[in-house]
């Protein structure tokens, strides 16, 4: 009998206290705002409707981790910290106002030429994809037929949705993942399968495999 395939839902953290005002990058001792931890606890009730979860993936960004925490009770499984799920290093962009890089002449090949752009003195977008779909190999591969959970970041999760689909990774900023919404991939042995995208209410049911 064939396995079933591994299926990745990823989640990205909650809002903060600077979320749509500045660029945080991995910036350290950013906590969830009131609104970002009620909206980690609906997600954990959304995805504790799925059953049985193999296991709980976390960024190590505080953030990220304080959104894993009520997953983690709900599914009474513990949060695993994983380096490849952190947020893009944005180098001297980091804990910028995103007012003001939006002034910057940099910002056009940010949004339509992602691919060919580097953070000074951080990463690129090419760099990120990479890392971020070279964690969820090691991790689907470690849980073949199950149903993981990694909890991220956008623009990483963004990533990995359009080298899911097929999308050229200068049409990414195209794709919207907001705060807990919840982005599910099917890891098929002939190609992955993106079965819901920047969900962010309602059942989530329909994802358990059949």
């Amino acid at each position: 009998m064939a396995t079933k395939p591994p299926l990745v839902l990823l989640v990205r953290h909650g809002t903060h206290q600077t979320t749509g005002k500045v660029l945080p990058g991995r910036a350290r001792g950013l906590r969830l705002a009131d609104s970002g931890k009620k909206q980690a606890e609906r997600a954990a009730e959304r995805i504790a409707e799925l059953g049985k979860i193999a296991a709980l993936y976390s960024s190590p960004l505080e953030r990220a981790r304080e959104t894993a925490a009520p997953i983690s009770r709900a599914l009474r499984a513990p949060v695993r910290i994983d380096r490849g799920l952190l947020e893009c290093d944005f180098g001297a962009w980091t804990g910028q106002s995103l007012r003001r890089l939006m002034k910057k002449p940099e910002w056009t090949t940010v949004q339509r030429s992602p691919s060919v752009f580097r953070f000074p003195d951080g990463e690129s977008f090419v760099e990120m994809q990479t890392r971020m779909v070279g964690a969820l190999d090691v991790i689907r591969r470690r849980h073949p037929g199950q149903t993981v959970v990694c909890v991220s970041h956008a623009d990483p999760i963004k990533a990995v949705v359009a080298h899911a689909m097929g999308t050229p990774l200068d049409l990414f900023q195209r794709i919207v993942i907001s705060t807990c919404s919840v982005s599910a991939i099917l890891y098929t042995d002939t190609a992955p399968i993106v079965l819901t995208i920047n969900s962010t209410g309602g059942s989530l049911r329909d994802l358990r495999p059949s």
